[in-house]
């Protein structure tokens, strides 16, 4: 197997780690509001404020190392396909700014949520205004990699120097929007099932009764989004990765259905792993179709550095790449018990005090 081929399989499995983890992520962002509403709260918020700070520890140990993989995915990209990258960041740069600004507001949220006036309307607005930034910094991400994802298997204008000669107009086509859409709804679906299966009592109960009401119209879109993508793009082997992602995600939604949380997060989780296989088994030997003309293509020939490059990073792959598995694994495994109001509940956060890397300390 070249070289090239193997980069490119190893971005595809760099981007499926990176949506099925932090897809989870963006859902229980998305769902702060939903699951634990303040407004007409007859406590006056005080359980809703506790069922927040449950959901943001449910994730607060590993969202920052499931970011790790977007990192490292593009790294990979700039490394292996440098010709790749420059046409991608140039091109949708725009759209690649606002998730990174997305990302940075929502990290900066998770950290300081915690660090504010201890109580009274001051320490309300606080905390409201950093719940307001974690959610829209889970939506934006979660719509705009589905809109990038989407142009990139459709294809965009390139010139013959490999210059990005479209607009923001042309990344918002019908596809792309179905595609942010997707992805939106997918990973909501999944931060939903992640919550029944991290967390007990009235958040779980919520979360498996929002599944019910979510199942319908994810399990449409993503049917939608799959066919589409299939008949644009699709080639043989990726009809069956395609079938594999709606069996899965129809078989995730049924598991959590029944109450089933292990095999539900296991059938979304696999859902978006075939998608990503769909889409990047679609797109290849292209990393970049060009729809001004097919000679313009970036393709994984063109687009990649030189055989040595290629090779020193694929024995650095091989000996580093287990070590971060190993790693992440053990830190889901020590972070693997339930969460519950009683667990966060026992003390209100002061002005400095030290905090969980990544979300508000159980106290």
């Amino acid at each position: 197997m070249e070289l090239t081929t193997v980069w490119f399989t190893l971005i595809a499995v760099l981007w499926t780690g990176y949506f099925v983890l932090e897809g989870f992520d963006f859902g229980v962002g998305v769902l702060l509001p939903v699951l634990a509403p303040r407004r007409g709260a007859a406590d006056g918020g005080a359980h809703a404020d506790t069922d927040r700070r449950v959901m943001i520890n449910s994730i607060g140990p590993v969202w920052d190392g499931n970011e790790v993989w977007l990192l490292v995915a593009g790294g990979a990209t700039f490394a292996a396909f440098p010709e790749w990258y420059a046409t991608l960041f140039s091109g949708f740069y725009l759209p690649l700014l606002l998730i990174l600004v997305a990302l940075i507001v929502r990290g900066v949220a998770f950290e300081y949520r915690g660090k504010g006036p201890a109580s009274g309307p001051e320490a309300e607005r606080w905390r409201r205004n950093w719940d307001r930034a974690v959610f829209w910094g889970s939506l934006v991400p979660a719509f705009l990699w589905g809109v990038a994802f989407a142009n990139i298997v459709r294809g965009v204008p390139i010139d013959a120097n490999h210059h990005f000669t479209g607009n923001l107009l042309t990344l918002l086509n019908p596809y792309a929007l179905l595609g942010g859409l997707t992805t939106l709804a997918v990973f909501t679906l999944h931060g939903a099932v992640f919550l029944a299966l991290k967390t007990d009592g009235e958040v779980r109960w919520r979360a498996r009764a929002l599944l019910t009401r979510l199942a319908a119209p994810v399990a449409v879109l993503a049917a939608a989004f799959l066919a589409v993508t299939q008949i644009i793009q699709g080639k043989p082997l990726t009809w069956v990765t395609a079938a594999v992602a709606a069996v899965a995600l129809l078989g995730g939604i049924a598991a959590g259905l029944r109450g089933r949380e292990g095999w539900a997060f296991t059938g979304t989780a696999v859902a978006i792993a075939a998608t990503v296989a769909t889409l990047f088994g679609d797109l290849w030997p292209n990393v970049m179709p060009s729809t001004t003309d097919t000679a313009h293509s970036l393709t994984v020939h063109n687009a990649a550095s030189s055989p040595y490059t290629l090779e020193v990073m694929t024995w650095v792959a091989v000996v580093f790449t287990p070590v971060v598995l190993g790693y992440q694994a053990w830190t889901y495994w020590v972070f693997r018990r339930r969460l519950t109001r009683q667990a966060v509940a026992p003390a209100e956060p002061t002005p400095g005090a030290g905090a969980a890397p990544g979300a508000e300390a159980a106290r």
